[in-house]
């Protein structure tokens, strides 16, 4: 076989099973494991049927900022309605929805629990 023939062999080899050794790189903006759900796309403690879901909270640096929370899709800010409650309180992590005299907590990381620090201090994680 000529050298020529035998070095693009080789290289056509070499360039074939490049992808079978590469490495996934970690994304570096991923929650970590705690928070984030086992299967993407699934959620880590799956709502009821029925049950609203929280899925974003944004609120404004500024004071007297506007506050606004994302449940099943629908933007909402204090005061507004969601099916059949009012939106009386938002949090960087919760939302608060009144029916009648019913208060139904959602919130963003349902199986997040406190966690005690050093000293016996309970911190969020």
């Amino acid at each position: 076989m000529a050298p020529a023939a035998r070095a693009l062999l080789l290289l056509l080899a070499v360039c074939t099973g490049a992808p079978l050794r590469a490495q996934a790189l970690a994304d570096p903006t991923r929650p970590p494991a705690v928070l984030a759900p086992a299967v993407p796309g699934v959620s880590a403690t799956p709502a009821e049927p029925g049950e609203p879901q929280l899925q974003s909270v944004l609120i404004s640096v500024r004071d007297g900022g506007r506050k606004v929370a994302v449940i099943d899709g629908q933007a909402l800010r204090l005061g507004e309605k969601f099916r059949d409650a009012v939106l009386i309180k938002i949090t960087e992590t919760e939302v608060v929805l009144r029916r009648g005299r019913q208060l139904q907590v959602l919130r963003l990381y349902p199986a997040a629990e406190p966690k005690a620090a050093p000293g016996g201090v309970l911190r969020r994680p």
